[in-house]
């Protein structure tokens, strides 16, 4: 019947011209358009609530022995920390591996370095040990340069080459009370400091770094006030770009910082947590894939998570947690940056 009658009309406008005006119209589908619109969607945590933290480490990479090289800054101005200097040493001998580690200890002078001639500490030798080569150091060698003198030490130095390993990873620690002065082999700023970023990177296949230095000052823990003059920014650039750790050499315990700092050369069995969680809201992701429970546990007298399987080497581990600030953690120190849910 339908076809009929468009048979019909269609004959009617040929044959017969049929009255009135006709307007054909362009009929087009109607054009579907897909719009974003953000929603909040309550997510529910376990526990009483509170800040949600990521703390986060890529996991290193296993290395055939560290050489390691302390340059300690022996001007005036640092001779009070002297004890801290030796103490911050010995921590690291303590949380280095069993085996495979020298340490060398020299200044920040660049002219001194070149001449230094101390076989480095091995395992088996003690802070007695160390508080010896600290004390023949030079008090004269008051040039604050660590980039040179580093330099000087690798480069420069004859002795050196009878222990220092190509084949091992390398480990450099600055500690100065002022920031880095170098004025022969990386001069300018900011170009100085990248060609010093480049040179070091491409001393070993695989090289850390550590800065005990004054941190900015609305960072700091210092009684005394201190010329911005005094912050380490070279030191704490250069550490940055190696992802590694920045001391606040006011700190009166060093050794979470040293420790870290001795934890870049193996891969992590265990990671300290920032904050005390609420126990059952943690979890783990490795390269953004949880772990299994039964891979990791969670140590409450060491607030840390201890892997029982351990992340691959070069992967990215988080750890999610809710605070629990029943724990005594303070509310203000999470969130003064509203940056609450991220944390290295």
């Amino acid at each position: 019947m339908t076809r009929r009658i468009a048979l019909v009309l269609l004959l009617c406008l040929t044959v017969f011209g049929c009255e009135g005006d006709y307007t054909i119209y362009d009929v087009h589908p109607p054009e579907v358009v897909y719009v974003d619109v953000p929603i909040k969607v309550p997510v529910e945590t376990p526990g009483d609530g509170g800040d949600v933290w990521v703390d986060s480490f890529e996991q290193p990479f296993s290395v055939d022995g560290v050489d390691i090289v302390w340059l300690i800054d022996r001007s005036g101005s640092m001779d009070r920390f002297d004890q801290a200097v030796i103490d911050g040493i010995g921590q690291m001998m303590n949380a280095l591996p069993a085996a495979g580690w020298r340490l060398g200890i020299t200044t920040t002078d660049h002219i001194n370095t070149t001449s230094v001639s101390h076989f480095p500490l091995v395992p088996g030798d003690t802070v007695a040990d160390a508080e010896l080569i600290y004390n023949s150091l030079s008090n004269f060698a008051h040039r604050e340069a660590g980039f040179d003198a580093l330099h000087g030490y690798l480069i420069n130095n004859a002795y050196n080459q009878s222990w220092l390993r190509d084949d091992a990873a390398l480990l450099v620690v600055f500690v100065s009370d002022e920031d880095e002065q170098s004025s022969t082999q990386f001069t300018s700023y900011p170009a100085g400091l990248q060609e010093f970023i480049q040179w070091y990177g491409n001393r070993r296949a695989s090289v850390f770094m550590a800065s005990i230095v004054n941190v900015p000052i609305v960072e700091s823990v210092c009684d005394d006030w201190y010329s911005p003059n005094d912050i380490g920014d070279r030191y704490i650039d250069a550490t940055n770009a190696f992802n590694g750790v920045v001391v606040d050499i006011c700190e009166e315990d060093w050794s979470p910082g040293v420790a870290a700092a001795s934890s870049q050369v193996e891969p992590h069995e265990e990671w300290p947590l920032s904050y005390t969680p609420i126990e059952d809201t943690l979890i783990v992701f490795e390269d953004t894939v949880p772990m299994a429970d039964t891979d990791w546990v969670y140590n409450a007298a060491t607030n840390s998570v201890e892997f029982l399987v351990v992340p691959y080497e070069g992967s990215l581990v988080e750890i999610g947690y809710v605070i629990d600030y029943d724990a005594g953690d303070d509310d203000d120190s999470a969130g003064d940056d509203d940056d609450s849910a991220s944390g290295n």
